[in-house]
């Protein structure tokens, strides 16, 4: 198969021949459609972290149909459309209780590139190993090995390509809000940074009826789209006010919701909190956040993987969501050919694309 390698921190993904392994088991070898590009798949440009993992075949948003399966696998078979999501292992106490998002193994399975017996099942042209298990799949590629616990049988009928966001980032955000917040009709929400992650806050806000929905970002034209998908008001993160901004005269917000990982924003999230109050957050990075004890009277603060969600309930639930025209996600999306995925994250980075999406040939869907 041909797949996008990032081989060093600082270079261009290049597309190479790539020879995938024999499956175990519980593997299931899904041919790829379309795949989201998150802000995650970049933490490789950290020169730690590229040199920790090594060469390696990133994407965790796939979207695609399945091929083959694991003698062992049960809830998938060959035809199904899936979407990917993160991985998990299904037999620790979080696992079995439906928070397989602290499941026990889940850096172990989602963060290193390799399986949970640090393995890989992939090699280049000269034979030397590639890390292909990015969060349990490793989906910029044509071909993807994942697991029944990462997939989610979705209606053949769907866009398949474009819907694969679902499996991490629009799930990240709506589920912040409606699993972990459990939001409550008239209660008041702030969101710190308007990417996909933010605007999938801001419309899961608006489903749980929240009535005071501000978003906070630099770029006017993310506050635009803001405001068209549910947000009542935006503030400039530039603005001298913001937290005044936000506040708006009231005693704080209910919620806050950071997607930044900026030290400083963060402690603004929870600077506006009302009493009582509660910040998630869920940006990935490595600002530290400073805050004195007393500032936490009445007030939490915690940091949620995925949306807190189990993805074969809750994506079925989004998808249904937008079928209503209620999670119009679609609006801020921009689709890339694959072999475009070098100006697909330039464009990303630099804010002229809020989520693009990479699909391969004529979208297989």
């Amino acid at each position: 198969m041909r797949a996008a390698i990032l081989r060093n921190h600082d270079a261009p993904f290049t597309i190479e021949d790539v020879q995938l392994g024999e499956l175990r088991q519980n593997e299931v070898l899904v041919e790829i459609v379309g795949v989201g590009i998150c802000h995650t798949d970049l933490l490789l440009r950290d020169p730690g972290l590229a040199e920790a993992i090594g060469p390696a075949i990133l994407g965790h948003e796939g979207a695609g149909i399945v091929k083959e399966v694991g003698s062992a696998v049960t809830q998938v078979g060959p035809g199904d459309h899936v979407l990917l999501s993160f991985d998990s292992c299904g037999t620790c106490k979080n696992c079995q209780s439906g928070s397989p998002a602290y499941c026990d193994e889940f850096e172990r399975r989602n963060l290193t590139g390799y399986r949970a017996d640090a393995t890989t099942a992939a090699v280049d042209t000269d034979d030397k190993p590639l890390a292909n298990r990015w969060f349990g799949q490793s989906s910029f590629g044509e071909f993807a090995i994942a697991t029944e616990r990462n997939l989610v049988v979705i209606d053949p009928d769907l866009p398949l390509g474009l819907l694969g966001p679902l499996g991490c980032g629009l799930q990240t955000g709506a589920g912040a809000v409606l699993n972990e917040m459990k939001i409550a009709p008239g209660q008041s929400i702030a969101v710190f940074g308007a990417g996909a992650v933010g605007l999938a806050a801001v419309m899961a806000a608006k489903i749980a009826g929240a009535t005071d929905i501000v978003v906070v970002d630099l770029h006017q034209s993310r506050l635009d789209v803001a405001l068209q998908v549910g947000a009542t008001r935006v503030v400039r993160g530039d603005a001298d006010d913001v937290a005044d901004q936000v506040r708006n005269g009231t005693a704080g917000m209910d919620f806050t919701f950071d997607t930044t990982a900026i030290g400083a924003v963060i402690s603004t999230a929870v600077d506006v909190l009302a009493r009582p109050g509660k910040a998630v957050l869920v940006g990935a990075g490595s600002d530290e956040l400073r805050v004195s004890p007393t500032a936490l009277a009445g007030r939490s603060i915690t940091f949620v993987l995925e949306g807190n969600a189990v993805p074969q309930i809750f994506i079925p639930q989004l998808i249904e969501y937008w079928r209503d025209g209620r999670f119009p996600f679609d609006q801020f999306v921009n689709v890339y050919p694959f072999e475009e995925i070098n100006r697909a994250v330039l464009d990303s980075l630099s804010g002229h694309t809020i989520k693009p999406v990479l699909t391969f040939g004529s979208e297989r869907s």
